[in-house]
């Protein structure tokens, strides 16, 4: 059984500036801004939410294939993908633009100054699901990617009769009121943050018991509170697992939604979908960078047990 994960293929190249930014920026001047910041420290990861949720899912032992949209640069990126054991044929390299980057640099207050560059990404509806799903594809997620491509693979699963989760993120802005109501109609799972549910509600109109009559189900992750997932008649409160440093939050929610879809392939129920997902989310959270975690299965098991007090076969 394969998952299909659609979404963004990023670069992130990650600054640390060894000073603060106020002591640098004039406010009085601020009209006239022309400033340059020395960062002696640098890291450049690979990220976007398609490839950290197939990352993650594929640690967990899930099969997932990825659909996006790429770069003349994405050479490295392919082959960190590759080398993981990821299926890439639905990865569509568009030799006229570059991959998708985010520079972020941090000063020591943990103010952050972010140039996104959207590259490959804005033409990710270039790459067509229809007639192009592997037969072996049971479940879909549709991620955070260009605009137009979120509407159209969307479109394409729900024809295809896939099971799949819409997770809008940090695209929720793009989405008009009537949009984004079609599409959550479209979706079987709706996950979002605390932050985005209550987006979601004030951009439709649409409170969460609405939400929930129109989904099999409505996931809505916390932070340190855990996460609620509420479906059909019932809520199920999912503690948080509990890391062993916090290192860098980047990605957690991607870990989280790979742990949903590895045990929805395997028809766990939500109570242990949730905990799956609580805990890859504190992985994740353990190491800075998106896709540089490592575990067993077996250290994975005796972490849940840990946790939560039950075993995970």
């Amino acid at each position: 059984m394969s998952t299909l994960v659609c979404g963004s293929l990023a670069f992130d190249t990650i600054m640390v500036f060894q000073d603060r930014f106020k002591a640098h920026i004039l406010p009085e001047q601020v009209h006239m801004l022309n400033v340059s910041f020395t960062v002696p420290e640098m890291r450049r990861d690979f990220g976007g939410c398609a490839g950290n949720i197939a990352y993650n899912l594929k640690l967990l032992g899930g099969n997932p294939v990825i659909a996006g949209t790429a770069g003349q640069d994405f050479t490295p990126y392919l082959e960190h993908i590759k080398q993981q054991g990821l299926d890439t044929h639905l990865i569509r390299i568009l030799p006229d633009h570059y991959t998708a980057q985010a520079f972020i640099t941090t000063d020591l207050d943990d103010n952050q100054i972010t140039a996104f560059h959207p590259g490959a990404m804005f033409m990710a509806q270039e790459n067509h699901l229809d007639g192009q799903i592997p037969s072996d594809v049971h479940w879909a997620i549709v991620s955070p990617d260009g605009l137009g491509a979120m509407i159209q693979h969307l479109e394409d699963l729900t024809r295809a009769g896939i099971p799949t989760l819409f997770d809008p993120g940090q695209g929720l802005p793009l989405f008009d009121a009537a949009t984004l109501t079609r599409l959550i109609d479209m979706a079987d799972y709706l996950t979002v943050n605390d932050y985005e549910c209550q987006m979601v509600q004030s951009r439709t109109g649409l409170s969460v018991a609405e939400l929930r009559q129109r989904l099999k189900a409505l996931i809505v992750t916390k932070g340190e509170q855990g996460s609620v997932i509420y479906h059909e008649d019932q809520e199920t409160q999912i503690p948080a697992a509990k890391p062993k440093a916090v290192i860098d939050p980047t990605g957690c929610g991607d870990a989280y939604r790979a742990g949903l879809l590895y045990g929805l392939e395997r028809n766990l129920g939500w109570e242990t979908c949730g905990k799956i997902a609580s805990l890859m989310g504190a992985y994740k959270i353990e190491t800075a960078g998106t896709q540089n975690h490592h575990f067993t299965w077996s250290e994975f098991k005796k972490r849940y047990q840990e946790n939560f007090g039950t075993q995970l076969e």
